[in-house]
């Protein structure tokens, strides 16, 4: 087997095994992905009225809700239509070359020639071609942190680890996409292409389910209702009036103004705008938004599962204890002793364990580049995984020796108990102890201990109030890692991940595989619960797109993991994504305000239609005239009123419950009663004007209060507890703004001659102004009023029995 296969046994198998190449991922196609923004029953119900319009000759109704369509199926396409492509970047981690041993010779071929059988020859630098098992190892150690979330580089040695042990435990195995730290070696290929661990994660990730956010099947439970609601009513309507004798074409004409006035036609585009304007406002918190609904599933996340390190953790080893009489002499002697190179602004190469003992030794002025030029090396035992030390013999005589403290120790003449009870305290708490001592000669015996160096991947101090926060915020934060449970524990405590009488089981999950991690997530997605993922890692990748969220790093993370996530954090900061909570809850709160306020405008403009009709009048509003409303002086305010800032206290709130629906019963009756308010104004201003005057000029006075009282109603829409000036009356800008302009447009086309005949609409006095506006004034009154009772209500003291 030393001399690997012959040329024709490796052609051979390659026809047998194929290529070592992971599977491609299928794309969708552009057109389906586009079709695919056409489906929910709010988008049916504007398709269907865009197509009766149509039918009966609305042109201009069927080109501005068609707009509307197409606006917001574009939007939704560019966001969408960013392919998935992990396992296209998992391809990005094989190896495009592999040295390896044929026909009794070093040869460097293709990475998709490997097959079964074939003996890699490793070296410092190399990307692993393919699983293999171990035939020799020379100071050979990995980087495993993609696969494992191991944040050191793994040992490898040939000799055979247990069979049930863990991926970050099998010392014996090299691993496709792995890259070599340090050290040689030759190992014999077990698997290829997606017979590998990397081929298993890239199997994973391709059968990982993705779901609908929770604002997209609550906007769809309203879709739905409304659809039913329309159709139930245009069906009894017609009904009605063909039984009183109207023609066909009024029938129609009635059925297709029911329709536009029952339809929010502005609310697609009105979410849309809204997490728009969330991805915005969550850049600036460096959370990078892929996938536009993940900014209000963040809002409505109970779970954070995040990854530990790189995430809770910096991601890198430090220095976190010194133990010894000598703190400067143990830093030299361990300095003495390491082969990394410390560039001058902190950067370096080599092994992250050595990266970290130069940069704590850097602090103290220690340089290693003096060292080597001061006291250079005579001889060296390299660092070996079966003597797990290393020693360096110096010019001045003195051999400078560091390693686990379980083979230092007993080579030390004085102070090794203490050492020894030490070092177990240290290693309790989660760190990496080395020992480090010195001696006269070229003899590991009779050594003097320096000390010990505790070492760890240190947690990030904005992550550990970020916990805190989110625990406030009733959002639980549970870590899964591939690290050893003991250092999981230790930082989960360090953290305040584990509080006093939490189960440690749930809170931690050590050693985990893959699939451990997508049980997990989908354990909570099966108790109810809202799962944000969080990962750097290859690993992470398939449990980031199985939860509702997943959350990739942008500095340290893999370009897999990003591929398969939602959002991606720019600066690799827990602390970011509770930040992000924050404006997702915030988003979802204008959303549904936002709701409010459009779908009480769409119940008054209903309960007119029906009441004139109930009442025997002419259909009091046009079609044209209702869409309108809906897009211009409804539309307007609400793209405005979605905008608002997030409130002060939203952190301070429990998360919504996953079933909860986005219109509760209280928003039910606000949309009711001041619908019912404002279609009673109107239809009164509209039954006396058909007395007094003709029947163009009702409507016009009709139009207009319903025109303003939607529009002055957005004022008093900013928040359902607090009125509009406890808010701040100058905090939105733009929908000042709005007001404003739709107010002016309203008037515009009642004073521009040439728009009457579009609208069907005559010129409109100052009296006839100031009637309609103090009119429409009332329903955004009415609503400040309620808010003030609705608190005097519940603050007043209990009544007094007996």
């Amino acid at each position: 087997m030393d001399q690997g296969l012959t040329s024709g046994e490796a052609a051979a198998r390659l026809a047998r095994y194929g290529a070592n190449e992971l599977q491609r991922a299928e794309a969708t196609p552009p057109w389906k992905v586009f079709l695919r923004q056409f489906k929910g029953a709010l988008i049916w119900l504007l398709l269907g009225a865009c197509v009766v319009s149509a039918a009966l000759g609305e042109v201009g109704d069927a080109i501005a809700i068609g707009a509307i369509l197409l606006i917001n199926a574009v939007v939704g396409f560019l966001q969408e239509y960013r392919a998935e492509r992990a396992v296209l970047a998992l391809r990005s981690m094989t190896a495009p070359h592999a040295r390896v041993r044929r026909d009794g010779e070093a040869r460097v071929v293709p990475a998709a020639e490997v097959v079964p059988g074939d003996v890699l020859l490793l070296e410092a630098g190399d990307l692993v071609a393919a699983d293999a098992r171990l035939l020799e190892a020379h100071a050979l150690s990995t980087l495993e942190a993609a696969l494992t979330g191991e944040s050191v580089p793994s040992e490898k040695r040939a000799d055979p680890a247990p069979p049930e042990a863990p991926l970050a435990e099998r010392h014996d195995r090299v691993f496709l996409g792995t890259a070599v730290a340090t050290g040689t070696g030759a190992a014999e290929v077990t698997g290829t292409g997606m017979k590998t661990e990397l081929g298993r994660i890239a199997h994973l990730l391709a059968t990982a389910e993705e779901e609908e956010t929770p604002l997209q099947r609550r906007l769809d439970q309203v879709g739905r209702l409304l659809l039913w609601l329309c159709l139930g009513l245009v069906v009894v309507v017609a009904a009605a009036n063909l039984a009183r004798g109207h023609s066909w074409l009024e029938v129609l004409m009635s059925s297709v103004s029911l329709a536009v006035a029952a339809v929010p036609e502005g609310l697609a585009a009105v979410v849309t705008i809204a997490l728009a304007v969330g991805v915005q406002r969550m850049a600036a918190r460096n959370v990078l938004v892929r996938k536009l609904p993940a900014v209000e599933t963040l809002g409505s996340t109970t779970v954070i599962c995040t990854d530990k390190t790189g995430t809770l953790t910096t991601g890198t080893m430090a220095v976190r204890e010194l133990w010894g009489p000598d703190h400067q002499a143990l830093l030299h002697a361990a300095a003495a002793n390491c082969d990394a190179e410390l560039a001058a602004d902190g950067s370096g190469t080599g092994d992250p364990t050595e990266l970290a003992i130069l940069q704590a030794a850097a602090l103290r002025g220690i340089r290693r580049q003096d060292i080597e030029k001061d006291l250079p090396r005579r001889e060296e035992h390299p660092f070996d995984s079966e003597r797990k030390m290393m020693s360096v013999l110096r010019s001045d005589g003195m051999l400078y020796l560091k390693g686990a403290a379980e083979m230092v120790l007993p080579r030390v003449r004085d102070g090794a108990g203490q050492a020894v009870a030490t070092a177990a305290e240290l290693s309790s708490r989660g760190l990496r102890v080395l020992a480090v001592a010195v001696g006269r000669g070229d003899r590991e015996e009779d050594l003097e201990l320096r000390g010990l160096i505790g070492l760890s991947d240190p947690p990030r101090t904005e992550a550990i109030e970020a916990i805190r926060q989110a625990r406030r915020a009733g959002v639980r934060t549970v870590m899964i890692t591939g690290d050893h449970p003991k250092t999981a524990e230790a930082i989960a405590r360090e953290m305040g991940l584990l509080q006093p009488g939490d189960d440690p089981g749930e809170v931690v999950h050590a050693r985990a595989t893959p699939e451990d991690k997508l049980k997990v997530v989908r354990a909570w997605k099966a108790k109810g619960a809202v799962v944000a993922m969080t990962g750097d890692g290859v690993n992470d990748a398939p449990a980031l797109k199985e939860a509702h969220i997943g959350i990739a790093m942008g500095k340290g993370g893999t370009e897999v993991t990003r591929e398969a996530s939602d959002m991606v954090l720019a600066d690799d900061n827990y602390a970011s994504i509770v930040a992000a909570v924050r404006e997702g809850r915030g988003i979802y709160e204008n959303i549904q305000k936002t709701l409010v306020y459009l779908l009480a405008g769409n119940a008054g403009e209903l309960m007119l239609m029906l009441g004139a009709t109930a009442f025997g009048l002419p259909i009091p509003l046009l079609p044209l005239q209702l869409l309108w409303i809906n897009l211009v002086t409804d539309g307007l305010p609400a793209l405005a009123l979605v905008m608002d800032p997030a409130g002060p206290d939203l952190l301070e709130r429990p998360p919504r419950p996953l079933q909860e629906p986005i219109l509760g019963r209280a928003q039910w009756i606000t949309i009711l009663w001041v619908g019912a308010l404002e279609a009673t104004l109107s239809l009164a201003v509209f039954a006396w004007a058909l007395r007094t005057r003709d029947l163009p000029h009702a409507r016009n006075l009709a139009f207009s209060v319903v025109v303003f009282a939607e529009v002055l109603r957005a004022m008093a829409s900013r928040s359902t507890t607090r009125t509009y000036f406890e808010v701040g009356a100058w905090s939105n800008m733009r929908l000042i703004a709005v007001v404003v302009a739709s107010i002016g447009l309203q008037l515009l086309i009642h004073w521009v001659p040439p728009l009457h005949p579009l609208f069907d609409i005559a010129p409109m006095d100052a009296w006839e102004i100031g009637v309609t506006a103090g009119l429409g004034l009332i329903p955004a009154t009415a609503l400040e009023l309620s808010k003030l009772l609705s608190r005097q209500k519940h603050s007043a003291p209990p009544a007094r029995s007996g």
